[in-house]
Formats: structure tokens, sequence, C-alpha cells
């Protein structure tokens, strides 16, 4: 399976991609990661919305790209990091993060950007020259790190 990778503000989405993001996001923070939260949090209004999408239009990879002070002052941001349990490990995520991180800069040059990652990806993250900056912490009862990349 190969991936086409759309970006778009969320103005620019369709009803149709932004079902599927919602879905995608639904499935994998709400129902697999069993922790009910309200995702709607009204920060994708101000985004840009990375979508891996395969050839039958199926979503299997998403990020949101914020510019700053949506999420952290000084800081853009890169959140809601999500591959769909069909292309898990298979090398996508790292595809999606370079992607994102390319295109972040290239919206938003000139700022650092700050994630708040589940702890057990900090390895992942740091891959991608990401640093822990804070203790860790609890966000909707998962644990959590904050990191920045300069």
């Amino acid at each position: 399976m190969s991936l086409r990778y759309s970006i778009k503000h969320f103005n620019d989405l369709t009803v149709f991609e932004l079902y599927k993001i919602m879905k995608l996001r639904q499935e994998v923070f709400v129902v697999e990661q069993n922790c009910p939260y309200l995702d709607a949090d009204g920060k994708d209004l101000h985004g840009y919305h990375v979508m891996g999408i395969d050839d039958n239009q199926n979503l299997h990879c998403y990020t949101r790209l914020l510019p700053e002070g949506i999420s952290y002052q000084g800081f853009v941001s890169i959140g809601r990091v999500i591959n769909s349990a069909e292309v898990r490990g298979k090398g996508y995520g790292k595809e999606l993060m370079s992607i994102s991180i390319t295109k972040i800069r290239e919206l938003y040059p000139g700022y650092p950007i700050k994630i708040g990652a589940q702890t057990y990806l900090k390895k992942f993250y740091e891959s991608f020259g990401f640093v822990d900056i804070d203790m860790a912490y609890l966000e909707d009862n998962i644990p959590h790190i904050k990191m920045v990349l300069l």
C-alpha cells in the first residue's frame, strides 16, 4: 500500500474529509485507547490538516498543524498524530512526521515546534530531534511529556 498526502487548511476541508478525520481520531484516541474526551477542542479551525490517504480514499495517517499561540505561546505545534491500526509498524508514522515537520516549518517559519507526546512515543519523537523539556504529566489518564524541536 502507498499513501498520498494532502494538506489543507480547515476552511478548505470537504465535509467528507472532516468526517474521515474525526472518525479516525475517535477510533484511536477514544475507542482504542479507552479515553473519553472532547476531541473537538476548537483548535482544528485554526490549523492545517495533513492526511495520508490510500488509493481507495481511506484515511490512514493524520496530523494537525497549529500556528503559534493556539496550543502554546511562542511555539507552533503538531498534534493529533495518528495512524490507523492497518498501517502501524510499516513506516508511515515516520513519513507522516517528516512531512508534517517540513510543512509546519514552511507555513510558520522561525518558530520552534512544541508537542504534547504520549510518553511511550518519546524515542520516536527524539528520532526527529525533539527533546523532552518537562516532567511527565497525565492528560486524559494517559502519561504525556512536552517536547520541543528548535
